[in-house]
């Protein structure tokens, strides 16, 4: 039996959809593979990529931390942020990782450096993902419509 797998964030549903296969999610302690009949599973989230294998398609998107819980071949996960690649404004995420290096290198006495770096680990993640779904030709073929906002 496939994955049920729901991504929600407090604004609106990111990704919702049935006959999953596979979820591959940065977890608190490392990278996490979720396959059907998983044991129950409650564990945080670190910001990186999620990536969903649906049949010969594989979704990417960045989420910047939260939880997952598995149950009964559903998962949900409960996201911070989350974004889908075909959604990352590439240039957006340069100029956050640039503005964010430049904050690390002033080392300003008033500067929060867990902040910047912070900050900087997420713009990287997001370029990695974009660079990965531009190479991958864009969107995947048949992306059923959106749900959520």
């Amino acid at each position: 039996m496939p994955l049920e797998v729901s991504i929600v964030t407090a604004e609106r549903n990111i990704f919702s959809e049935s006959g999953v296969e596979k979820l591959i999610v940065p977890g608190a302690l490392g990278e996490l593979t979720i396959l059907p009949q998983h044991a129950a599973l409650i564990t945080g989230l670190e910001p990186g990529e999620v990536r969903i294998i649906h049949g010969q398609d594989e979704i990417s998107m960045v989420v910047t931390g939260g939880f997952m819980e598995v149950k009964d071949d559903a998962v949900t996960v409960l996201a911070d942020a989350a974004e889908r690649a075909e959604d990352i404004d590439a240039a957006r995420a340069e100029e956050a990782r640039r503005r964010a290096q430049e904050r690390m290198a002033g080392r300003e006495a008033s500067m929060d450096l867990s902040r910047a770096e912070a900050s900087l680990r997420r713009a990287l993640i997001r370029l990695r993902v974009a660079e990965r779904q531009r190479r991958r030709g864009g969107t995947r073929s048949g992306t059923p419509p959106r749900t959520g906002a």
